[in-house]
Formats: structure tokens, C-alpha cells, sequence
């Protein structure tokens, strides 16, 4: 009697055996099977992004591919071959130049006088610069009435076809200029007016 309980617990023992052991066999090829199909680490959240983009938009996708190829080629690359970073922005040292102050005097009112062989008359604004001192500026200040019957004897040489492009109202400047400089030295034995300038321009 107590060797037939003996053998039917060691039976029923045998049974439990088998049977957890079965389970461990069952759980760890479910282990294996789900690491081979899912990989052994978790997917990178930046790569699910991109296979999202590729398949919603292939041409961002295409784009975005693009811009990361410019910029790991745009990377410096040192004497280790290791990847340095992008080049970095290098500022520009300005040299020293020697810079004069620029004058500027400006005639009041316009003048206005008719052009040649036209109807139609011209109405300016002028305006003169220099880089020389003070004296040049007091000089046409004070001659400005002169300077201004000078530039009235230019302005009416000039047709309406010469003034309408810039190379024809540029031939008028420098004109202007010379028969300032001319009438300046005359009376002052000086010119000095570097540039003239048009502070208005009206053809009617």
C-alpha cells in the first residue's frame, strides 16, 4: 500500500516537472522569437519619425535626406579623420583706412530755367560736397549768387532728351561742378566742390 502511494507521488511529481519545464521551454522560445522579429533595443524615436515622413511625403522626406547630406559634408574633418563639427564663422579685421569727413551744402530754393529748344522748362534743387576744409563751403556760401547764374547758364544748355537717363542728368553734375570750380578759383583762387547733387529734379 505505501509503495503504490510512493510511486503515485513520485508519478505526480514527474508530471509537475514536465509540465513547468514545458512552460520555461514555451516562454523562452515566445522571448526568442519576439527579440529576433522586434531587435534587441528599443526603435529610435527619430527613425519612427522618419519612416512616417517617407511614407506621408516622399519629397520632405527627400529634402530632409538632402539637407543632412549638405551638412555632414560641410563638417571639418581633422588629421584623425574624426568629424569636427561644422565650419565655424571667422570675422573679418577691417584695415585701417584713413577716411576724410565729407561737407555738404545745399543752395536754398530751386532753380529753374527753360531747356533748349523746348517749351518745357527745368526745375532743380542742388546740392554740393566736398572733403576739404570749412573755406570751401564759406566760399560758396558766399558767392552764391554768382555760383547760381553760372549753373542757370548750364542747366539751360541742356534738351529734354539729354536729361532722360542717368548718363545725361550725370553729364549735367559734372558741369555743374566744373563751372563752380572755374568761377570759385576766379574769385577765390580755389575751387574745391567734389560733387554735386540733385536734391530735386522736375521736367514740365
Amino acid at each position: 500500500m505505501s509503495e503504490e502511494n510512493s510511486e503515485e507521488q513520485s508519478g505526480g511529481l514527474i508530471k509537475i516537472l514536465l509540465f513547468a519545464g514545458g512552460g520555461v521551454l514555451l516562454l523562452l522560445i515566445g522571448l526568442g522569437i519576439g527579440f529576433f522579429v522586434f531587435g534587441g533595443q528599443p526603435a529610435d524615436p527619430s527613425e519612427e519619425i522618419e519612416r512616417i515622413i517617407e511614407r506621408s511625403d516622399p519629397e520632405a522626406a527627400a529634402r530632409a535626406k538632402a539637407e543632412a547630406e549638405a551638412a555632414a559634408a560641410e563638417a571639418e574633418v581633422g588629421e584623425d579623420g574624426e568629424l569636427l563639427g561644422p565650419p565655424q564663422k571667422v570675422v573679418k579685421i577691417s584695415p585701417d583706412v584713413e577716411i576724410f569727413q565729407t561737407t555738404y551744402y545745399e543752395f536754398t530754393g530751386t532753380l529753374t530755367t527753360n531747356l533748349k529748344n523746348s517749351r518745357k522748362f527745368l526745375q532743380v534743387g542742388i546740392g554740393v560736397s566736398t572733403q576739404y576744409d570749412e573755406t570751401v563751403m564759406e566760399n560758396v556760401d558766399s558767392h552764391q549768387l554768382a555760383l547760381r547764374s553760372e549753373m542757370l547758364g548750364v542747366l539751360s544748355g541742356f534738351s529734354v532728351e539729354q536729361l532722360q537717363d542717368k548718363e545725361g542728368r550725370q553729364a549735367l553734375l559734372d558741369q555743374l561742378r566744373d563751372v563752380m570750380n572755374a568761377k570759385l578759383e576766379e574769385l577765390e583762387g580755389f575751387g574745391g566742390v567734389e560733387g554735386v547733387h540733385f536734391t530735386s529734379f522736375v521736367v514740365q
